[in-house]
């Protein structure tokens, strides 16, 4: 019995080990996605951080489970998937990079082009066709580029 129990021990300490190694490479990439998708400002990003929380939790609760899974691409997903069900509550960004695109604008850029995820998997995720995904991806860049010009011209 006292054996069970050291060896229950030892594994929970090992599985806690490759969380912590999972959370110190991975929490400062997926912070700024999610930075990113809540159009807040790296200084003040109280939602991107609640995002962040919740994801890493929901990672550590089904870490024993995750065999050849990428706890990467689990936790990007499980991410996203929270940002996307609570967008619609906070519409308007504070300030960030990407405050100027709709949730859904900021989804697909962030998970294209910041993440890199393929256009089919990108579509899949959100329900859309992979062309509507190309056009809003297309768009939102747009969209940036226009306010990246128009911010420069007021600058100037």
């Amino acid at each position: 019995m006292r054996e069970q129990q050291r060896g229950r021990g030892a594994e929970h300490a090992h599985r806690t080990r490759e969380f912590e190694e999972f959370v110190a490479g991975a929490a400062g990439r997926l912070l700024h996605a999610a930075t990113l998708l809540t159009a807040e400002t790296r200084a003040h990003n109280p939602y991107a951080q609640a995002l962040l929380t919740a994801t890493l939790a929901h990672a550590y609760a089904v870490w024993d489970r995750l065999r050849d899974e990428d706890p990467y691409d689990l936790a990007r997903r499980d991410l996203a998937a929270r940002f996307a069900r609570t967008a619609w509550r906070r519409h308007g960004g504070q300030g960030g990079v990407l405050a100027a695109l709709s949730p859904q604008e900021r989804l697909v850029v962030v998970l294209r082009l910041y993440e890199g995820v393929a256009e089919e998997q990108v579509a899949a995720l959100l329900g859309l066709s992979e062309a509507r995904v190309r056009a809003v991806c297309a768009r939102s860049v747009a969209t940036l580029r226009s306010a990246a010009r128009g911010a420069a011209g007021a600058a100037a």
